[in-house]
Order: structure tokens, then sequence, then C-alpha cells
């Protein structure tokens, strides 16, 4: 499909099959066209990021090929970005602005909205910080858009828009709150759907709750918790889908999603799902990076399957030595493979679901520990 104006890009990453394609996946999705991808081991270093040699190279590709940015596959400091930006002559984009920008463009309801601009805030932030820091020096910064206005000004404007929309967010998880009050008075157990961006969460959930959510490769299709109701064996139980997990997330955007990623908190049983056809190396990070989120949310994986979706798309001589590769963590018991897309293993699934939930019934939180 054509895009209009769609920006032209360079793109610095790592080495590796993982880092470049998420990085070009994460820049399509964001609505950028790589024109050129630019690898090194180390892009963490001091000045530009990458080393001086590195960064001469770039910015003679940027003059050669007429790009309208560069696209760092890394999280920035503020002086980083503004030194390769100053160097190239072009703006820098990081993994952070371009996570953002994706999360911009995806949020449909009131309260991931909210959520996507706090995070949003809490990146400009540092770099307002970083402007007054480089404007006492004699730099004159206008990377960014941030422009030459006063930065005093800015930063108090950046901290009033948040205290405002932090207490948008309250109003918001109120509403959720009560509607946790109500699926425990019901006495309503809750399974929710989670795991890595792309995996198919979206595509199983409308499996089991015979749904119609809309389905796509790219990533963070799903930024709110959608929640529908199915029966298993005439028990009525609440499906949930989440948004999905990524490497290298900054730890406030976990923050600004909390509210949502909460529902995870209070399910009684998760669903894990990991793109089973990919390569082994890439699955282990994968679902490194989601267990690590999981550990940050302070969830047990006890209460967690780990569903291996997508096996329509692996040879059936290969199922068993990736299983045997793959090295799963004892915690997680349980695990399956299935293929979403034309429902292979479903009845193994929610008969999985349905013991899972006799062994562990509807929640035992309190009202009190929900709206507290």
């Amino acid at each position: 499909m054509y895009v209009k104006d769609r920006k032209r890009a360079i793109l610095v990453t790592y080495p590796t099959k993982f880092a470049m394609s998420e990085a070009v996946s994460l820049a399509e999705s964001a609505g950028y066209e790589i024109t050129r991808i630019v690898s090194q081991k180390d892009i963490t270093r001091s000045k530009f990021g990458i080393g001086k040699g590195k960064a001469e190279e770039v910015k003679q590709l940027v003059s050669d090929m007429d790009v309208d940015l560069i696209i760092f596959d890394e999280i920035l400091k503020p002086s980083q970005q503004y030194n390769l930006a100053r160097l190239c002559k072009v703006d820098v984009v990081d993994r952070e602005k371009l996570i953002l920008e994706i999360f911009l463009d995806r949020a449909t309801t009131n309260e991931s909205k909210i959520q996507v601009k706090l995070a949003q805030l809490k990146y400009d932030i540092v770099r307002v910080k970083e402007k007054t820091r480089l404007a006492k020096l004699g730099e004159q910064p206008g990377f960014y858009g941030l422009g030459k206005y006063d930065a005093d000004v800015r930063l108090l404007d950046v901290k009033r828009r948040t205290t405002l929309l932090k207490k948008k967010l309250k109003i918001e998880e109120k509403k959720r709150d009560l509607h946790r009050v109500q699926r425990l008075s019901n006495k309503l157990p809750l399974v929710a759907l989670t795991g890595y961006t792309s995996a198919g969460k979206t595509t199983l959930f409308n499996l089991l709750a015979d749904e119609k959510k809309v389905t796509s490769e790219c990533v963070f299709t799903t930024l709110t918790t959608y929640t529908r109701s199915l029966v298993l064996e005439d028990r009525k139980v609440l499906l949930s889908d989440t948004i999905g997990f990524i490497s290298r997330l900054p730890p406030y955007m976990i923050e600004a999603f909390k509210s949502t990623l909460s529902e995870l908190n209070f399910a009684d049983l998760i669903i894990l799902v990991i793109d089973f056809s990919e390569d082994i190396p890439i699955i282990r990070k994968k679902l490194k990076s989601s267990l690590e989120i999981l550990s940050r949310l302070e969830i047990s994986l006890d209460r967690c399957i780990l569903v291996l979706n997508k096996i329509d798309r692996v040879k059936s001589n290969e199922i068993k030595d990736k299983l045997n590769d793959l090295v799963i963590t004892k915690s997680l018991s349980q695990v399956i493979t299935v293929s979403a897309e034309f429902g292979y293993n479903m009845l193994m699934l929610k008969e999985m679901i349905i013991g899972r939930l006799k062994v562990n019934p509807s929640s035992s939180y309190d009202t009190h520990s929900v709206i507290g």
C-alpha cells in the first residue's frame, strides 16, 4: 500500500538477524522507509552511540542518499542524540522515540491516549533539561522540534501537563476498578492473553472468543485491553487481549501502561503467547524479554500457560527438535503448541484452561485490594 510522504531513513542497529528484523518492523510500523542498514556490535558508546568512524560513515550515507532522518535502534541519551544529529545534519529518532510514535498512532481509547501522552512527556522532559544544560554551555540546539524557546517555561509546561494527565488517568483507572469489582461480585474467572508483540495474541483471542478484532503483522496492533466472555464447559469465563511486549522497553513505558497491564495482576490465568515459527535464538530472546516484564510486574509464572503459536509454519519433523532446544524454565509447567490461524490444538488448550481454573478458582482478591 502506498503511504503518502513516507520518510526515508538510515537504520543503525546491531548486526544480528533478530535486531535487524525487529528494528525494520518497528520503523515500517511507524511509517518510515528504510533505505540502508548500518550495523555495529556496540551501539551504546559515549558520544554518538556508535564509534566516530561509523558515525562519519553514516554522515556520508546521509549526504549521498538524501535521507530524511536516522533511526537508531537503541535508547540514546539526549547528548548522544544531539551529537549525532549535529554531525549528520538530520534528525535522529532513537528506539524509545520510535516506539512512542507507534503508540501515539495506535492509541484509540481515552485511557491508552492518556498513557501514551504521559510517556511522551516523560521522554520530552529529559530532553528539555538537556537543552537547558546545552544552552548554558553556549550551544543552540534546535533538534527534535524543541526550537529556541525558553527551556524553563517549557519545563514548567511539561510538569503541568503531566500532573493534569495523571489526574485524568486516575479517573480512567477508577472506571477499570469498578469493572473489576463487578467481575469479582459475579465470580467470573479472568483469563488474560499476553506475550511478545506480533505473536498472534489477537488471532488467538478472536478464535477463542468468536470475535473479529483487527489483526496485523505490524507490531503493537493492540494497545488497549479488550475483554469478552466465552463459555467453557458450561462456565462463563472472561478473556482479555492485552498490549504486546518488546525488548529494551524503558521502565517508564511499563509504568505508563501499568493500569492497562494491571489486568494481568488480577487474572486467574495468563496465556503467554510466543511465535514458535521463528528461529530458536529469536524465540529464546522474546521469551526472556516477556518473562522479564512479567517479573517487573510481579506476576508469578505459576499462573501461566506458555502457548507456542504458529506451529503451522514449522515443519513437522522440526517441532520436536525445537521443543528440545528451547529449554523452557521449570516455572512454566504447562506448554502447548498451537496454530491460532488454523485452530490446531484449540480443544487441548481449552481443556488446559478449564483444568487450571478448577485448580485455581476465580480470584481470591477482595474488593478492597482492587479499588484501594
